[in-house]
């Protein structure tokens, strides 16, 4: 690939880190603290679907993602319907990054890279979750909270859960 296809108009290196975040994890902080020296730009896109229901609303995913990067300028949160590869054109992203915990994870996501890159050619960096991460799940984190456990081990530093 050229250079070129890779940096948006104003010459910068921009991936999108698409995903409900519902929460947002210590695992998802891992992804997006790794990949961050690759790119100039760093869009954190939190996928809104209406037909399903969520545990936090959107804006509250919003808040606790950018209270743990409030101290980084390179990253932007923002929040989307619709389908992945249109974002990422929207906001110039040439890259998608997404974390594997799974093998199942990688099958689904080595599937739509394909596509991805097909469509618009936009390449997808798949980053394998840390070992001492690897258990971990927003759904997972959902369902102790549910039960009255303490998720705070789960969750980025200073960030905590509050249902609407």
């Amino acid at each position: 690939m050229k250079t070129s296809q890779c940096i948006d108009n104003e010459g910068k290196r921009v991936a999108l880190f698409p995903g409900s975040f519902d929460p947002f994890t210590r695992g998802h902080e891992s992804i997006v603290r790794r990949a961050l020296p690759l790119f100039d730009k760093f869009v954190i896109a939190i996928g809104v679907n209406a037909d399903k229901r969520s545990f936090l609303t959107t804006e509250q995913r919003k808040a606790m993602i950018e209270q743990v990067f409030k101290d980084d300028p390179r990253i932007e949160v923002i929040s989307y319907t619709g389908m992945t590869i249109d974002v990422a054109q929207e906001v110039g992203a040439r890259f998608i990054v997404r974390g594997v915990r799974l093998i199942q994870d990688f099958e689904n996501e080595k599937h739509l890279a394909e596509v991805n890159r097909d469509l618009t050619g936009i390449e997808t960096i798949l980053l394998y979750t840390l070992p001492e991460y690897s258990h971990i799940s927003s759904s997972i984190v959902r369902e102790l909270y549910h039960y009255g456990q303490d998720v705070s081990r789960y969750l980025p530093e200073g960030t905590e859960l509050v249902r609407s």
